[in-house]
């Protein structure tokens, strides 16, 4: 069994392994999230998606990764009617996406080594490893300290939670450049946490009508709080 916390990305990583002698496997799964930031952090001015937001470089002198990130920001905008966009605030800002497909790439590389057992947290959004044992998550209530609104049970799973609980009205709704207020939060179940996270940002930003959108997706559920204290949930959470 493996424990370890590591901060980077600008939030605390937990990797919680069950398979023994996963210590190496952690370690490169690490090493990755460490990468990633250097490439795609908007808080470091040396890093590819600063420079190239800036216009310093083009796409083709940036690493192998950003444009395939920034291809699949572009299919999350398409997929979400434009509620998730990779232009926050009017700069270039892939974080929406990044952190999910950083997560679920650690994941991968536990997978690969034979740590199948596993659970990889970043900033509350999660994903579960193949092996068939269940865990069980607790989701915070967005409004009540210390209390969880749902638990969601399971294995090979992608969880990832948006809302205004910790950060404040952060979420801006793209077609109106206001702050989404309709919900406190939104938790999403899926299968891979780079759809999973990114489509989170993009359903918090649609509030009540995000409901109808996650029921019209294959393998998507969805459990939200509402800013009047409601829960809803779709049909199959």
């Amino acid at each position: 069994m493996t424990r370890h916390v590591e901060h980077v990305m600008g939030t605390v990583f937990s990797f919680d392994v069950r398979d023994a002698d996963a210590d190496d496997a952690v370690a490169r799964a690490v090493a990755w999230l460490h990468h990633v930031d250097a490439v795609f952090s908007t808080y470091r001015p040396d890093s590819a998606i600063s420079r190239l937001g800036r216009g310093e470089i083009e796409l083709p002198d940036c690493p192998p990764e950003v444009s395939h990130v920034l291809a699949m920001c572009a299919q999350a905008e398409h997929d979400t009617n434009g509620y998730f966009t990779m232009y926050p605030g009017g700069r270039l800002d892939p974080s929406g996406l990044v952190k999910g497909w950083a997560i679920e790439e650690a994941s991968r590389i536990l997978s690969e080594a034979g740590a199948r057992r596993h659970c990889v947290n970043g900033g509350g959004d999660i994903q579960l490893g193949p092996d068939p044992s269940p865990w069980r998550i607790g989701i915070a209530h967005p409004a009540r300290p210390g209390a969880l609104c749902t638990v969601v049970t399971g294995h090979d799973l992608a969880i990832a939670t948006s809302g205004s609980a910790e950060r404040g009205p952060h979420i801006l709704d793209p077609h109106t450049g206001r702050a989404a207020d309709a919900l406190l939060s939104i938790t999403l179940v899926g299968p891979r946490l780079t759809a999973v996270d990114a489509f989170a940002t993009a359903a918090f930003a649609m509030g009540d009508a995000a409901r109808d959108w996650v029921a019209e997706i294959d393998d998507l559920e969805a459990f939200a709080v509402t800013a009047s204290g409601d829960t809803w949930r779709t049909k199959g959470f």
